[in-house]
């Protein structure tokens, strides 16, 4: 059996205590489970040097060819606070053109010399994208969640390519939008929004991917779009990254769609619309839909009463202040008399309201949404929690 106590090295100083006590060699090689050639290594140096030698020896080799010569590494070194910005691969570089008869490591060794010299700093990670966790709710309505999306792009028949931008009724899966754009931007998403909003009225919550133009990597993803839903009053649902099931209606959708109506696609952008067109009229009209009892989900879809009204201004009524945010994002928190504090481009010109807390920080809202509160020792935004369970 192998060691039995809680150390090894108590282990090994038991067996040379009873080898050298008169006990045989194979039958304590035995009863330890080790071979007879560890037992006479142990053995060995422990009549060499003593106890010391039942402990583990490095297995370090005491001549390393490989190494870097402490010279050319004092050259690195040198180069490196010289040019502190710097990495390996310049360094290397500006090395060898003083000293062309010195062989030079690697960029990724002259990192780790450079590392152990204290002259690397730890790259700081970024932070994750503060996410908006609302949770994703189930339609029991029409209009309680539209979904949108850019299906993918396909090649049309002149070679250009074409991003339709889908729009649909969770509950009654009406297809609201399928518009085809030459690149996804969202100026003309926009457009498409408040077309349909003329004709449908708003709907609760809009449910989207992460991609752009719905989302971004700043402060809770906002973009200008998904801010002008917002300020509409409109709930912003994301699905998780890389998790294509949580909009899974909307995608089944789009298989239908990439079927029959792009193999093969149009010869033009227009071309392809009026397929779309048609496509659109017959899916929602005349296509039977099992989840709606085989009626057309025109049957089953009626326009929101929430009429879309476009606003210029948002109300803070229950906020102390009212700030406008510049173009970059930033705001001051007193006018003009401190540092400004940074929030987002994706709401720049609109106005926020902040409200002062009992802890003397302020918590900044635009629209429906906490942003968060600022900290006026250091005048910078600490987002507010707002994932939730999904």
């Amino acid at each position: 059996m192998p060691w039995k106590e809680s150390t090894p090295v108590s282990e090994r100083m038991a067996f040379v205590t009873r080898l050298l006590g008169g006990e045989r060699m194979t039958e304590l090689c035995a009863e330890y489970g080790i071979s007879r050639k560890t037992g006479y290594k142990f053995k060995d140096r422990y009549e060499t040097l003593g106890p010391a030698g039942l402990y583990e020896i490095s297995r370090r080799p005491k001549n390393s060819p490989g190494r870097t010569p402490i010279e050319v590494q004092l050259l690195l070194i040198a180069a490196r606070r010289a040019h502190p910005t710097w990495g390996p691969r310049k360094l290397v570089a500006i090395v060898a053109r003083s000293h062309r008869d010195v062989m030079l490591p690697a960029p990724s060794t002259v990192g780790g010399i450079l590392a152990r010299a204290g002259l690397v700093k730890p790259r700081r990670r970024r932070n994750r994208m503060t996410r908006l966790g609302v949770s994703r709710s189930e339609a029991l309505g029409p209009n309680d969640v539209w979904c949108a999306d850019y299906k993918g792009q396909f090649r049309l028949g002149n070679g250009r390519y074409c991003y339709p931008l889908t729009v649909t009724d969770q509950a009654s899966r009406y297809i609201l939008a399928c518009e085809g754009f030459e690149a996804i931007d969202g100026s003309t998403a926009r457009a498409v929004f408040d077309d349909r909003f003329g004709r449908y009225g708003l709907p609760v919550a809009i449910r989207t991917d992460n991609g752009a133009p719905f989302a971004s990597t700043g402060l809770f993803g906002l973009t200008r779009l998904s801010a002008y839903w917002l300020k509409l009053g409109i709930a912003l649902e994301r699905i998780d990254p890389g998790k294509p099931q949580q909009n899974g209606r909307h995608e089944r959708m789009h298989r239908t769609l990439k079927h029959e109506t792009t193999r093969p696609a149009a010869a033009t952008l227009l071309g392809q619309q009026e397929r779309f067109d048609t496509w659109v009229s017959t899916f929602n009209e005349t296509r039977p839909h099992e989840a709606l009892g085989q009626e057309a989900p025109a049957t089953v879809y009626k326009a929101s009463p929430r009429a879309y009204v476009p606003s210029g201004t948002t109300d803070y009524p229950l906020h102390d202040e009212v700030r406008r945010v510049s173009p970059s994002g930033h705001i001051r928190l007193l006018r003009g008399r401190n540092r400004a504090t940074y929030l987002s481009p994706a709401i720049g010109g609109e106005r926020v309201g902040i409200r002062e807390l009992e802890d003397g920080s302020w918590l900044v809202s635009f629209a429906s949404l906490d942003l968060g509160r600022i900290d006026p020792r250091t005048m910078t935004l600490i987002a507010a929690d707002h994932d939730a369970t999904t």
